[in-house]
């Protein structure tokens, strides 16, 4: 069985460079760092992960918090973070947690259980314990795709109530004033993106109504269509929609046609996120679209900068959005 010292004798190095160039520390030279990588391909060398992890007193382990159910966005995003993390040679840890506190609790005492180097959360965890427990122990941490007050982590997101603003403003362009939301009652994100929507109307001089506005429980494509029949149900007009996700904009267009109302023709219809069925949906979803392999790229390698620096600080950084303009909006007749 090749060792680590067949490895170092073949590269002519010491073990230690080895060991340095296997853990993905910078300090080698870049001649020995290739004549150890040229050796490791020539081998087929394995290194074991377990006296590894002895050694460098890490476990080569980041967790994943995600929700219980999966929304389309989030599916995605956990592809690229999970791929990435493989490519820096971490293993992964999964921890579901459901909406509820007890979901929360669940989740937080698997976690506790586990030595982890570090931690990604995909979805938004409201339980104090949770940063008390992460901060406590030291545990590097990155929230992906929204920022919360308070916790010492590093945030990549974007501005949602600014993106909202402008997906609200362009339908406001278009001509229409009479401008339903469908919201939602849970996470950040939600009272963020209703606060953009509210902004927009108010800077076109466009008085809130609260009758135009329906609340979602769930952020599913049912949700949506069951959102879009309160509005129907409460007898307000509207020429115009806004869903703060796509999944819910897309209910809301299957809901409008058992209404016998044509997107874009009857209401025109904006979503959030562009999840890839926003542009094969009928009509093409116009939408905003976050940075998606960006935030999942960035989320790792910032992450892993936080495991190897002992100095590293959490940052907040908020990349752009764009956008999208597709088929669901039209001209106000």
């Amino acid at each position: 069985m090749i060792s680590i010292k067949d490895i170092a004798k073949l590269a002519g190095v010491s073990v230690s460079t080895v060991s340095r160039v296997l853990n993905q520390q910078d300090n080698v030279k870049a001649d020995k760092r290739e004549r150890i990588l040229a050796a490791i391909k020539q081998t087929g060398y394995v290194p074991n992960r377990a006296a590894r992890d002895m050694v460098s007193k890490h476990t080569s382990t980041v967790g994943i918090v995600m929700p219980g159910t999966f929304n389309m966005f989030q599916r995605q995003l956990f592809s690229i973070v999970e791929h990435h993390l493989e490519q820096f040679g971490y293993h992964t840890s999964f921890y579901f947690a459901s909406t509820d506190e007890d979901g929360e609790l669940a989740c937080l005492k698997r976690l506790k259980a586990d030595r982890l180097d570090g931690i990604i959360i995909l979805h938004e965890v409201a339980l104090p314990e949770f940063r008390d427990h992460l901060e406590d122990n030291h545990i590097p941490t990155v929230l992906a795709t929204f920022e919360r007050e308070g916790w010492k982590a590093t945030s990549i997101h974007i501005s949602e109530d600014e993106a909202a603003l402008r997906a609200v403003s362009y339908l406001i362009k278009l001509g229409h004033r009479d401008i339903a939301c469908i919201g939602g009652t849970k996470y950040s994100f939600s009272s963020q993106r209703l606060l953009g929507y509210r902004k927009a109307l108010e800077q076109a001089g466009i008085a809130y109504d609260e009758r135009k506005v329906a609340f979602a429980d769930a952020y599913n494509m049912e949700g949506g269509a069951l959102a879009l029949n309160q509005l129907m149900e409460s007898n307000t007009n509207f020429t115009a929609l806004f869903a703060i996700t796509d999944e819910l904009a897309l209910g809301s267009i299957r809901a409008l046609a058992d209404h016998n109302l044509s997107v874009p023709g009857d209401v025109s219809v904006v979503g959030f996120d562009n999840i890839e069925l926003s542009s094969f949906s009928v009509p093409r979803l116009t939408t905003i679209s976050q940075p998606l392999v960006e935030m999942g790229q960035m989320s790792v390698a910032l992450l892993h900068s936080l495991i190897t620096s002992k100095n590293g600080l959490p940052v907040s950084i908020a990349l752009p959005f764009t956008f999208v303009e597709r088929d669901s909006t039209a001209q106000l007749r």
